[in-house]
């Protein structure tokens, strides 16, 4: 049985302590918070378990296998190495990290250690987003030509990091695991409406060395709340709205013919081709309740993770460099990154 240590009790904290409870080869043995009216709410949701002012509590103590850390991001880095030199597994929240350099330090302690460290993208886990990597990697929509995509509400304004950082890391990491490929460079613009706190509305361009194109617009001033992603392949095209009820991924065979014509070579024909819609089916198992198994898997084999720390590395790489752009006014920063499929 797998001892888990949950560290912050905040907006994402209760649910993964839910999953955690319900999650058969575990066990949740402490929860802690800073915040005490939190504590008050975790102590009186699971009377049975440690409710805990003091992260060390759950670090130092030899009973725990596994650390799980949903604070926020400025927080990660020193909880993960702590947790990892302490001989935990760890499962942090996205992002991984604040910084590039402090997700290749976790990376190389947790190879040190030998121990599982695994970043919470949680979309890898769903079933829409598995459906959608099966379509891509089969080949079933041919060359991927654009990746668009828009996370749009109203709020949560948050003080600590920009809206970048908040939304389009969601954003980043379904495209990391849907793609195999990586961006080369990325462009970002935005802009602050709230003095003193940082970008409510941003928009991402991602160059890739094939002719293919990302862009990512993220916003906390919007009336409506829009969670919709366009992928247009060479042979079919998906729309995901992942606040579709049911049918959240729909598969259009629809595209374009291009045909030089022999007589003319500077000229060039494009047809339109128009097919039918079909709507796959795929596991709806809440992700967080797949993500934790597969945590609990990885543990127990000492397996990779499917969003494991080079996974968490190449989302921060390009969440960093968004925000050099953002600075620069849109000035593309070039990409380094290396992908793992």
């Amino acid at each position: 049985m797998i001892s888990v240590g949950l560290i912050g009790y905040g907006y994402w904290g209760p649910k993964l302590a839910r999953n955690f409870v319900d999650s058969r080869g575990c066990r949740l043995a402490a929860i802690c918070d800073l915040n005490p009216e939190r504590l008050a709410a975790a102590a009186s949701r699971y009377p049975s378990i440690p409710a805990l002012d003091d992260a060390d509590a759950i670090l130092l103590d030899p009973k725990i296998d596994a650390v799980v850390i949903a604070t926020p991001v400025s927080s990660h880095f020193e909880l993960a190495r702590r947790a990892l030199r302490a001989g935990k597994h760890v499962l942090v929240e996205k992002p991984l990290t604040s910084t590039a350099a402090d997700a290749e330090r976790l990376i190389e302690e947790a190879a040190r250690m030998d121990r599982v460290l695994m970043v919470d993208h949680t979309f890898a886990y769903t079933g829409a987003v598995g459906k959608i990597r099966e379509l891509v990697r089969g080949g079933d929509l041919g060359e991927i030509n654009y990746y668009d995509s828009t996370r749009v509400n109203l709020g949560l304004f948050q003080h600590d990091v920009s809206v970048v950082w908040d939304l389009a890391v969601h954003d980043l990491s379904i495209m990391d695991h849907i793609l195999g490929d990586a961006p080369t460079a990325v462009s970002a613009t935005g802009i602050r409406h709230v003095p003193g706190a940082p970008e409510n509305v941003a928009y991402l361009t991602l160059f890739f060395d094939r002719s293919m194109i990302a862009h990512i617009n993220v916003n906390w001033l919007a009336p409506v709340k829009v969670r919709r992603t366009l992928i247009g392949g060479s042979r079919k095209m998906v729309v995901y709205d992942d606040l579709e009820p049911s049918e959240k991924v729909k598969v259009y065979d629809k595209g374009i013919t291009v045909a030089n014509e022999t007589e003319n070579l500077y000229k060039t024909l494009v047809g339109y081709r128009t097919g039918d819609m079909w709507a796959p089916q795929f596991d709806m198992t809440e992700a967080l309740t797949t993500e934790i198994a597969h945590f609990l898997r990885c543990i127990e084999g000492r397996e990779r993770p499917l969003t494991d720390g080079q996974a968490g590395l190449r989302v921060v790489r390009i969440l960093e460099a968004a925000s050099q752009s953002l600075v620069e006014r849109g000035r593309p920063v070039e990409l380094d990154l290396e992908v793992v499929s």
